[in-house]
């Protein structure tokens, strides 16, 4: 059975990553790439579906699932050391996943610190997402598993004596204090020639070095800088090298309800993140990163702006078809399991305010512009002026019916104001500055007028509706009103009241009826928490809002890693893991209560 979400932590290269339990067991990875089949999907199952246990054998004769005395990441890296203290001696294992050459490579270290320990392994290799058992045999010092496309091939250094069960490899080793064992795992074609051999030691020094180098380069040195940092590394770890996409997690289908249904594929990228994105890699110092995701943007979004999507592949892919695996019993029975998102082919009209934003700030930022870049604007923009009327399904993409929702219309203003406030610090750039400060006034009067409830003194989640949306703590932010307006003011309030679970927030109400199209519940959102930290400090109330910011600092496990939601009752992490946009938002919160220079700065 998987452990709790809160109990894995995670390793990558940069093109896909892999969650380590707590137990010793690596229960998810997808290879070669974030969003490729999974060969260990014990996460979303249990053993049987793949995994790659790593621990004391003397461990498995304990009641309950075993777990490590202690772990953590050494340093400012993504190595993993876990310590396990069992009454014959101490052993450390080091998991890490080097940046690859060419073929992706999972390495575990095994090391003795005090007298000796015995070890048990068990590899169950299942690809396309624990559905298909492959072959396995023995070549080179290796032991090889073939299945269609896939081959892994696994070795030691030194060789230790492996056997096969029930379709399963396992081996039983010891060692002493000072001895070291590894594990190399490789993934590649199975119609390529063997993968080149990989000194898991050199590949240790190398990561370690590249990590050390890539976190010196932060900027941040406010009063929570190692949160920072970590939430910093976690996104740089859900980057996809090659194309400069960021993941929105490394898991799919981990539940927003335990047991309910709200249960999605996020390992692609959401252009909703886009701004605020960029805005902590920019205020993180990471000015290539952000750049690189820019860059993602421009391509990924290149075409007719009618097709705009709120979500592409990794690499900028836009099919990303929704399908379900019944072979899965999903996390902790919370079925169905998902692969793929047809929210994709959702019209979310905030998008288009997302877009014109993040290319603002990447201006302000110092970002050299892409020739192509403003034509691209104006094409959206010319959209956008005939379409942002029409109702959508809004940023938390609800499978209900469409409305008119207030953040959509919210963000369809930024386009305007961006565009127009482009123009006027670039005369270069043309473009009917007129026409789009025309369509800002109006878009603004509109909501005023439909989306705000006077009689409670808040904006509300639609037009003509009664419920409530944390996006709406966004209006001060993106500078739709000064945070000093009183309707600013109320909708703090009466998100905070009505929209409150345990002292967090909630995106809106799921119950009620007609929102969202879907049974059940789910957790308090943690990047809204973060939102409402970030707007508590701009009306002014900073005591409170660094009060709630260390509240969700005290959610982070143990090695400082958060997922999307969070449960109170039960006290755990709820969604998938781990999550981009709860990171962002950490970092985001910390540079404004630190007043550290942001993107807008710049």
């Amino acid at each position: 059975m998987p452990g709790r979400i809160e109990d894995y932590a995670l390793i990558g290269d940069l093109q896909t990553a892999a969650l380590v339990g707590r137990d010793g067991s690596i229960d998810w990875l997808c290879l070669p790439r974030f969003d490729s089949a999974a060969c260990f999907a014990a996460l979303l199952g249990d053993e049987g579906n793949g995994r790659w246990l790593l621990a004391p054998a003397a461990t498995r004769e304990t009641d309950g699932p075993a777990t490590c005395t202690h772990r953590s990441y050494r340093g400012d890296t993504l190595v993993l050391d876990t310590f396990w203290e069992t009454p014959t001696g101490t052993v450390k294992v080091t998991d890490f996943m080097p940046q690859r050459d060419r073929a992706p490579d999972v390495i575990r270290i095994v090391e003795g610190v005090s007298g000796q320990v015995d070890m048990h392994v068990e590899l169950s290799l299942r690809f396309d997402y624990g559905a298909v058992v492959p072959w396995m045999r023995r070549t080179d010092g290796h032991r090889v598993a073939i299945a269609g496309p896939d081959s892994v091939w696994l070795r030691s250094e030194p060789p230790v004596k492996a056997y096969g069960r029930n379709m399963r490899t396992y081996a039983d080793f010891t060692v002493e204090a000072g001895e070291r064992v590894a594990f190399i795992l490789t993934w590649h074609p199975s119609h390529e020639k063997r993968p080149r051999r990989v000194d898991p030691y050199q590949a240790l020094e190398q990561s370690l070095a590249d990590w050390d180098a890539w976190s010196a380069r932060c900027r941040y040195d406010g009063p929570w800088r190692p949160a920072v940092l970590r939430s910093l590394i976690t996104l740089k770890a859900l980057t996809y090298a090659p194309s400069g996409g960021i993941a929105a997690a490394a898991t799919t289908s981990l539940p927003e309800e335990i047991g309910g249904v709200r249960n999605w594929d996020y390992r692609y990228c959401w252009l909703r993140d886009a701004a605020l994105t960029l805005n902590a890699l920019v205020s993180g110092g990471f000015l290539e990163e952000a750049g690189a995701w820019r860059d993602w943007l421009l391509r990924a979004v290149a075409g007719d702006p009618a097709d705009l999507q709120i979500m592409y592949g990794i690499g900028g892919e836009r099919r990303l078809t929704e399908y379900e695996v019944p072979w899965l019993a999903g996390y902790e029975r919370s079925a169905p399991v998902r692969i793929g998102n047809a929210a994709a082919g959702q019209l979310q009209l905030d998008v288009y305010g997302e877009v014109l934003d993040s290319l603002h700030l990447a201006r302000s930022a110092g970002m050299s512009d892409e020739p192509h870049a403003w034509n691209l604007q104006r094409a959206l923009m010319d959209f956008l002026e005939s379409n942002w009327r029409d109702p959508d399904e809004g940023i938390w993409e609800v499978r209900g019916p469409r409305r008119h929702f207030v953040h959509s219309k919210v963000m369809a203003w930024v386009a305007a104001d961006r565009a127009v406030r482009t123009v006027e610090a670039l005369p270069r750039l043309k473009g009917d500055v007129a026409r789009w400060r025309s369509m800002r006034a109006q878009v603004h009067a509109e909501v005023c007028e439909k989306g705000y409830d006077a009689r409670r003194n808040t904006f509300t989640q639609s037009y003509g509706s009664t419920e409530l949306d944390a996006a709406t703590l966004l209006i001060p932010q993106v500078g739709f009103l000064p945070p000093s307006d009183e309707r600013v003011v109320g909708t703090v309030e009466a998100v905070r009241r009505e929209l409150d679970l345990g002292g967090f927030v909630r995106r809106y109400t799921p119950e009620a009826a007609g929102v969202d199209g879907l049974p059940g519940s789910e957790g308090a959102f943690l990047a809204c928490s973060f939102w409402l930290a970030d707007a508590l400090h701009a009306t002014g109330r900073t005591e409170e809002a660094t009060e709630l910011f260390e509240r969700l600092l005290s959610l982070r496990n143990d090695v400082g890693l958060l997922a999307e939601e969070w449960d109170p009752v039960a006290g755990r992490l709820l969604g998938n893991f781990p999550q981009a946009f709860s990171h962002v938002g950490l970092v985001n919160t910390a540079v404004a209560l630190s007043g550290a220079p942001t993107a807008k700065d710049c």
